[in-house]
């Protein structure tokens, strides 16, 4: 099966690069005879590195994050040299030289390993190209389709830095409804059937949405929408780009004081995983942003991006002339320990963070459970993600028709400035809100909360002082 064509929804930018004849010549590379003279390419002698060693625990990790490894030593090394060791191992001679714009072949080869066992692509002609993560990703798609002031749709309420990247490139927001769990598929549906190009211009060539654990709603999309929406996709013509550095953080749905989550095996959390719009492409409209950020560590700067074939060939034009490629040291570091690992290992690692997040979001919303004061406001405990929300109703507030002037927003500023002066700080939603998007006179505001960045016992008190803060705002 081959994917629909889809080069009519390129952006005129991007239709008109052409392959750089310098990169064209690095398959030159290497050769044996062949004496390379092309490029301003310093030997591999010339490097001050000879040798870098890592130390990892050993799969598998049976008890999750933290716990004593359970292989044959406490710690696996991965020693990083100039020639290949093992079989995912990137010889520092090549990572750290000009060169593989797409992504170093032994990580790639991982990569697409992985993207098979975990999505299993129902179309051919697919690949994957890697990325300094998910945000410069984004960036990547934008430029490869978009024009200046052509429409894009965006979640209601999404990633405040995925909304400044598009707007730095002069495009038109069309925020998606949305409720608790996700953007709503008929009213996607609606908003493009009542579509006005006389007056709207183009439809959206992109849908941007972060699938699983949304930031900062919390809110996963159920296979039901997803399928729903990738119906719409194709009927209206656009492209979805699934931006998913969350999503092996699901969980199982939250219950009250519910002991820490019984040990997956394999096959269990693969099953349990909800379906990527990968998984249901079958015309080749999907982009998925993937990332090591949330899984490995942001520092990481890597990532990767799968699509069809001719999609991702313009993305190599254009990381030509911008990134180049992702850092040689993160690759060979990164390929050397998930090597190392094997898909198997790396699945335990996943399987161990899980455990680790259903953990920490657990003790979260038990402390709301305990101290938020519902008369209020309300929570829904997410199944995926980082984060957490906290709605309230400013309209309760008792000065909202007075000092306030019965502007939802005054009463957000008060609360956060007085969570502030009670110890603790969460994010106004406001600070996410999509260009565009009108509340039509809603007073339901919100706050997100994070229960990654801090121990367990710092996130009860932080918690606890929010509540307190809304309790004292609000003088109850």
């Amino acid at each position: 099966m081959a994917p629909v064509d889809l080069s009519h929804l390129l952006s005129e930018e991007a239709k008109g690069r052409q392959p750089s004849a310098l990169k064209s010549a690095f398959k030159y590379y290497g050769q044996p005879d062949l004496v390379f003279l092309g490029g301003g390419l310093p030997m591999a002698d010339y490097f001050p590195w000879d040798k870098i060693v890592a130390y990892s625990p050993a799969p598998p990790f049976e008890d999750g994050i933290g716990a004593k490894p359970t292989g044959d030593h406490n710690t696996t090394v991965t020693e990083l040299v100039k020639h290949q060791v093992e079989e995912y191992d990137v010889p520092l001679a090549r990572s750290l030289q000009y060169g593989y714009t797409q992504g170093q072949p032994e990580l790639i080869k991982f990569i697409k390993e992985h993207t098979e066992l975990i999505h299993k692509l129902p179309y051919e002609d697919w690949d994957a190209i890697i990325s300094v993560g998910n945000t410069q990703s984004w960036e990547a798609v934008l430029r490869t389709f978009v024009n200046k002031q052509e429409s894009i749709l965006v979640e209601e309420y999404t990633f405040s830095s995925a909304i400044e990247t598009a707007r730095a490139l002069d495009v038109n927001f069309v925020p998606v409804p949305m409720d608790a769990f996700g953007i709503i598929p008929e009213k996607l549906d609606e908003l493009l059937d009542n579509w006005d190009e006389s007056k709207q211009g183009k439809k959206p060539k992109l849908l941007y949405t972060i699938a699983t654990g949304q930031n900062p709603t919390g809110s996963s999309l159920s296979n039901e929408r997803r399928a729903a929406i990738y119906k719409t996709a194709c009927k209206h013509d656009f492209i979805i780009v699934e931006d998913e550095p969350y999503y092996f953080l699901q969980m199982e749905p939250y219950s009250k004081d519910a002991s820490a989550p019984a040990k997956q095996t394999h096959e269990e959390f693969l099953n349990a995983l909800v379906k990527s719009f990968l998984h249901l492409d079958t015309e080749g409209r999907v982009i998925r942003l993937d990332s090591f950020s949330k899984v490995l560590a942001p520092g990481t700067r890597l990532g990767w991006i799968v699509a069809q074939k001719t999609i991702l060939e313009r993305f190599v034009r254009l990381h030509e002339v911008s990134i180049q490629t992702a850092s040689g040291f993160t690759q060979s570091i990164v390929s050397g320990l998930l090597g190392r690992w094997g898909q198997s290992g790396y699945i335990d690692w996943l399987i161990g963070l899980r455990k680790e997040y259903t953990i920490k979001r657990n003790v979260a919303i038990d402390t709301l459970e305990k101290f938020y004061p519902k008369q209020v406001g309300s929570f829904e405990p997410p199944i995926a993600g980082m984060f957490f929300t906290v709605n309230l109703d400013a309209s309760k507030h008792p000065k909202f028709a007075t000092e306030y002037e019965s502007d939802p927003i005054k009463v957000e500023t008060a609360v956060y400035e007085k969570s502030l002066e009670k110890g603790c700080l969460m994010i106004p939603g406001s600070w996410f809100r999509s260009p565009h998007f009108d509340s039509k006179g809603s007073t339901e505001i919100f706050f997100r909360g994070t229960y990654a960045a801090v121990p367990l016992d710092a996130l009860s008190l932080g918690i606890d002082r929010f509540c307190q803060a809304v309790i004292a705002e609000y003088e109850l």
